[in-house]
């Protein structure tokens, strides 16, 4: 079957068929990360809509809107050869109207961890998936849990607001030598790849740890030996429900997440693990 490119609502009724829908929300420049969403989403529907959108909402003043890989040809090719029926590509123009004055507000979760190092950010996540959701209509959709903040206030939201959709969470796609696969990968030097690996050796360490003092001062311990080169927003174990941070006390899953600058190219990772009393894999 051909794959349509829809870049609005009427092409998206169009494009619509019978069946279960998944949606796949991107913003491009698509890897194996994306890939693995999308397989995911085929296993569960019939037809798998994959949208494409450098979302402006979500970019803070000083952050790389501009600079974002826009690589729509290759994207279309990844699509084509994972099955996907749809792409959904719309202008900023079609996706919001010049007189917008509504949109979703975040919460408390959402200005903790990566929402206090960037201010409205998921303000502008939440608006844009309710919008797809609105537009396409999925029975699904499926997120990466490298955007471990991100998927369970996406989860929030849909609980919130009682919206009719299956989120599913795929775990997160790496690199042979651990690097977590992002887009932003690409503006990483040679030399600035080697300080990046600090990130997910830091994430290891710590969750090989027993308490959260421990995970804690060990990932920390890996980061600071990157040195000056790696530039730490934030390093934070959290609990998954509320993104607050967990005490002594806490027992059950827990995620490690941190964020860094690594020459120009802003990175983030998480893994989950497991507190409490018994014994637990790293």
């Amino acid at each position: 079957m051909e794959l349509i490119v829809a870049r609005n609502r009427e092409d998206l009724v169009k494009a619509r068929r019978g069946g279960t829908v998944a949606l796949v929300p991107t913003m491009g420049a698509l890897h194996e990360g994306h890939r693995s969403l999308i397989r995911q989403a085929r296993v569960r529907a019939d037809q798998v809509v994959v949208s494409i959108f450098v979302n402006p909402l979500q970019f803070g003043p000083n952050e790389d809107f501009s600079r974002y890989p826009r690589t729509f040809d290759a994207d279309l090719d990844v699509c084509r050869a994972e099955g996907v029926e749809v792409v959904f590509h719309p202008s900023a123009d079609d996706m919001y109207p010049p007189d917008r004055q509504v949109a979703v507000s975040s919460g408390e979760m959402g200005r903790v961890v990566e929402g206090a190092a960037r201010p409205g950010h998921f303000d502008g996540v939440l608006t844009v998936v309710l919008k797809l959701f609105n537009l396409v209509q999925p029975d699904l959709a499926v997120f990466g849990q490298k955007d471990a903040q991100q998927l369970a206030l996406i989860r929030r939201m849909v609980a919130d607001l009682d919206l009719p959709i299956e989120i599913l969470g795929a775990p997160t796609v790496r690199e042979p030598d651990g690097l977590a696969l992002s887009s932003r990968n690409r503006y990483l030097s040679e030399d600035d790849r080697q300080v990046a690996l600090a990130l997910s050796r830091a994430l290891r360490a710590g969750a090989a740890q027993l308490t959260p003092d421990e995970i804690r001062a060990e990932a920390r311990k890996l980061l600071d030996a990157a040195g000056p080169a790696l530039d730490l927003d934030y390093l934070a174990l959290v609990d998954p429900a509320t993104f607050g941070e967990v005490d002594d006390d806490f027992e059950g899953l827990a995620v490690l997440a941190v964020a860094a600058r690594v020459g120009s190219t802003r990175l983030i990772d998480n893994v989950t693990l497991t507190l409490g009393p018994a014994d637990r894999p790293s």
